[in-house]
């Protein structure tokens, strides 16, 4: 796989990239290190990869305790046409070519913990909002007009905001330590823009999930997750159908977690998917230092020798490279591997988009997202009347479906 096309680079202090971020349209790539708050800013040219710059996020390294270092890694966001990076970490700073600086207008007193850019680059959203009372702002986000500094209260989102392919939509998580809705929305025409959050979602079981992925053609949508396993789902697009399910590593062995699983677990990263330039390979990253091709349409899958440590990231840069780190410090960039050769159409994105649009409705802004949505889980289709009345599940159903079924239960045994 690393051919006489790839470059390589060792980041210094014994530290690695643990997640990787491309611009959607220039040859630019983040890399947050796995020592300390920081990420670091790549061009991508003739002569290699150059560092631009560094953002600095926080202190020189991180606390030992796992739960205070999640808390500290910051969230980034490329804006969609131009050379800008937003982070946010220890407050909410901006790298351009011209340096780091803060962002113009984010509210002083504002903690943002996820950042994304409007499609078209002119609003900021971010979560929380920026609200004096800390219940109320978990539950709301801010939109920032970057140009005047006018923010805008808008619905609760936690992990990224995607959009899909076709334009016109994006995907965002709602993130509950039951259950994880992925959340479909229409960006309005204002400024800042409003996040117009749609009907129909995707359920998935417990919590922390990554950012969703789309393929190219916006034919698949593809989660990395969870609180307790290596999960990996793929749903294709509009249908909602789950053509994928599998836990990434050793299968959950339950409570408590026997060292060896743990130190297996721990070797496998939680950024490691991204699409080929193909229409329906996804690439995955393994924790021997491989990358799987999962042909999703052939159903075929092939393992592909790429590094010599454990993959740390991975994602694909708009000239269809793949860019991959691993847990030795070493970054390459070589050839996607894959059938790559296929027609992605830019039509046929737009069209997922308008058939979901054409058979979804706009929630209004003071909709109770517990009743008001239909959540698919891949199988079958949800509403709130069925969610209020099932009382059986099986030892094999998601955590939410199981919870659900017993609280039905009591509740008519009354």
């Amino acid at each position: 796989m690393v051919d006489g096309d790839s470059v390589k680079r060792v980041i210094a202090g014994g530290s690695y990239v643990e997640r990787l971020v491309c611009h959607a349209r220039l040859p630019l790539i983040a890399g947050l290190d796995s020592a300390r708050p920081a990420v670091h800013v790549w061009e991508f040219g003739a002569t290699g990869l150059r560092e631009l710059g560094v953002v600095a996020a926080g202190p020189d390294a991180y606390p030992p305790e796992p739960w205070e270092r999640h808390r500290m890694v910051p969230e980034l966001a490329w804006h969609p046409y131009d050379p800008g990076l937003v982070v946010a970490g220890a407050g909410l700073r901006r790298w351009t070519p011209d340096g780091v600086s803060a962002v113009t207008g984010a509210p002083a007193e504002a903690g943002y913990r996820a950042v994304a850019y409007s499609p078209d680059g002119r609003t900021l959203w971010a979560w929380p909002a920026s609200l004096p009372d800390e219940d109320e702002a978990w539950q709301r986000s801010d939109a920032l007009d970057l140009a005047t500094g006018t923010v805008r209260c808008g619905p609760a989102w936690d992990t990224g905001v995607v959009e899909h392919p076709g334009g016109g939509l994006v995907a965002t998580l709602s993130s509950d330590q039951g259950a994880t809705d992925v959340l479909f929305a229409r960006p309005d025409g204002d400024v800042p823009a409003s996040l117009r959050l749609l009907r129909d979602a995707i359920i998935l079981d417990v919590d922390c999930y990554e950012a969703p992925v789309f393929s190219r053609d916006g034919r698949y949508l593809a989660l990395r997750g969870n609180a307790y396993v290596h999960s990996l789902d793929v749903f294709e697009f509009p249908s909602m159908r789950r053509v994928l399910h599998t836990t990434l590593g050793e299968a959950y062995p339950g409570y408590p977690y026997p060292p060896e699983w743990l130190a297996e677990q721990s070797l496998w990263s939680r950024h490691n998917i991204a699409f080929a330039p193909g229409s329906g390979t996804l690439l995955v990253g393994t924790s021997g230092g491989t990358v799987i091709s999962l042909d999703l349409e052939r159903e075929q899958a092939a393992e592909h020798d790429v590094a010599p440590a454990p993959i740390s990231a991975l994602a694909v840069m708009p000239t269809g490279q793949l860019v991959v780190a691993d847990r030795s410090g070493q970054i390459a960039v070589m050839s996607a591997p894959g059938d790559t050769d296929r027609e992605v159409g830019a039509a046929a994105a737009r069209t997922r988009v308008e058939e979901f649009l054409a058979a979804t409705t706009e929630l209004p802004d003071d909709a109770d997202l517990e009743t008001a949505l239909i959540r698919h889980d891949g199988q079958r289709v949800w509403s709130a009347d069925d969610l209020d009345t099932v009382t059986a599940a099986e030892d094999t159903d998601p955590t939410w479906l199981r919870l659900q079924a017993a609280i039905n239960t009591v509740r008519q045994q009354r």
